[in-house]
């Protein structure tokens, strides 16, 4: 089975193991449905949401519009949706390490924490891994703390702050400082690798170009789980460092939405993430297959996601 029949499968078996009616034929919006963006025009969370919202609206029928919200890394949307009435038609779209780092640095000052929203589901996930030039003089996580202990001193590039808090991670657990240098995006971590200016350095698919060339290979997965592109690849977890970085793209309402509302919605959404118009999207914007979690499951991602933040600052 192809990964996004999987993946599909996986979805829709979450809806039923929790109890989420696969159709919930029984509602209906009385006015438009709106999804709030928590980042600006353009980026790869507000073309998601837009073709997601086009391919609800002509699925089901209803009037779904897009707002987008920037600030704070999805913070300034979700402090919004929070402090207004429950009107069982907007949508709140971010994504979950943003969110849970800004719980985690400063929860007493937000207006709103987990348990302030009803979950609805996911899109996708993006794959996060660590990367190096094919001539690395190592192959794994461990070969690579091995090889930085013995020089004392290896640059590696980031390119946001929880990168930075994986390594903090690595370095407790290691023993083994790193040299960390800060990267404006994926791209520029490339051409730092294969400039030579550091050894390695975290990348969300800008890499798959130079894999198949065979000039970059892969040394670890930073998410929780293993790539699907490079299942042999162990994560961070698996190679005795007790953190990983997930930026999963989800979506929820405020807490206390109609039940019958939220069932339908989720339910538009599954159905939505499973189209081509989606899949087509995702692989764009994240470099991989779309994925449902369902309502529970997001949910449950954001409680893990929560006690992962807080182990990343203990470090």
């Amino acid at each position: 089975m192809k990964l996004a029949s999987k993946l599909r499968a996986l979805g829709a078996a979450a809806l039923i193991a929790f109890g989420v009616p696969a159709l919930a034929q029984d509602w209906a919006p009385d006015g438009p449905i709106t999804i709030e963006i928590g980042f600006g025009a353009g980026g790869s969370t507000d073309t998601m949401g837009r073709v997601l919202a086009e391919v609800m609206k002509e699925q089901t029928g209803w009037n779904v519009i897009v707002e987008n919200r920037p600030g704070g890394g999805g913070v300034a949307m979700f402090t919004s949706l929070s402090q207004r009435p429950v009107d069982n038609q907007t949508i709140g779209m971010g994504v979950g390490i943003p969110v849970l780092v800004q719980l985690v640095q400063r929860g007493d000052e937000l207006p709103f924490d987990i348990a302030s929203f009803d979950y609805l589901g996911t899109i996708a996930k993006a794959e996060l891994a660590v990367v190096a030039s094919a001539d690395a003089p190592f192959d794994t996580l461990q070969e690579m703390i091995a090889y930085a202990k013995e020089q004392g001193n290896m640059p590696l590039a980031t390119m946001a702050p929880p990168q930075v808090l994986m390594m903090n991670a690595t370095t407790k657990a290691s023993g083994v400082d790193f040299n960390l240098v800060t990267a404006d995006g994926g791209a520029e971590v490339i051409r730092l690798i294969l400039g030579g200016q550091v050894l390695a350095g975290f990348a969300s698919g800008e890499h798959f170009p130079y894999m198949e060339s065979g000039d970059m290979k892969v040394i670890a997965s930073a998410n929780q789980s293993r790539l699907s592109y490079a299942p042999e690849t162990p994560t961070f977890i698996e190679s005795g460092v007790d953190a990983y970085v997930d930026a999963v793209f989800f979506l929820a309402m405020k807490t206390g939405s109609d039940p019958a509302a939220t069932a339908a919605i989720a339910a538009a959404i599954d159905e939505a993430v499973q189209s081509p118009e989606i899949a087509e999207i995702v692989r764009n914007a994240v470099q991989g297959d779309p994925i449902n979690m369902g309502p529970e499951g997001a949910k449950l991602m954001m409680t893990d996601g929560l006690e992962n933040a807080k182990r990343l600052f203990a470090n």
